[in-house]
């Protein structure tokens, strides 16, 4: 259930005009009609957006008379936030664990041992 509401939210948010609206929203509560402002697209296409959000359970939203208001919905991003600060800490560890590897100078090579002298073929056994 948590991972399918966590991939709900983050496919929700991937959208690049679904998180500018969750900033604006992070001001406010606003009308759909003044969240679409700042976009080039109809009414009907923006609200599918905001349906979206509303889904994902990250926006909330009542009509009044005519007028359809947002607002974020408490807690809204909360499993998201919990999901990342709960693999943050690996992924310190990972990144510091390259950036040891990245940063310290190479090991220095081992000596190779050094041939057994051959006998020169010239020279007479003693």
């Amino acid at each position: 259930m948590v991972q399918t509401e966590l991939a709900a939210i983050f496919k929700a948010l991937a959208d690049p005009t679904r998180l500018a609206v969750v900033e604006r929203l992070s001001i406010g509560p606003a009308s759909a009609t003044e969240l679409a402002r700042p976009f080039e697209m109809a009414l009907p296409s923006f609200m599918q957006h905001l349906a979206v959000l509303e889904a994902a359970g990250i926006v909330t939203s009542h009509k009044a008379g005519r007028t359809r208001t947002f607002q974020l919905a408490p807690g809204a991003l909360g499993t998201a936030t919990t999901w990342l600060g709960t693999h943050r800490n690996h992924w310190h560890r990972r990144l510091d664990q390259l950036d040891q590897l990245l940063t310290e100078p190479p090991p220095e090579p081992s000596p190779e041992p050094s041939p057994e002298p051959q006998p020169d073929p010239e020279q007479e056994p003693r």
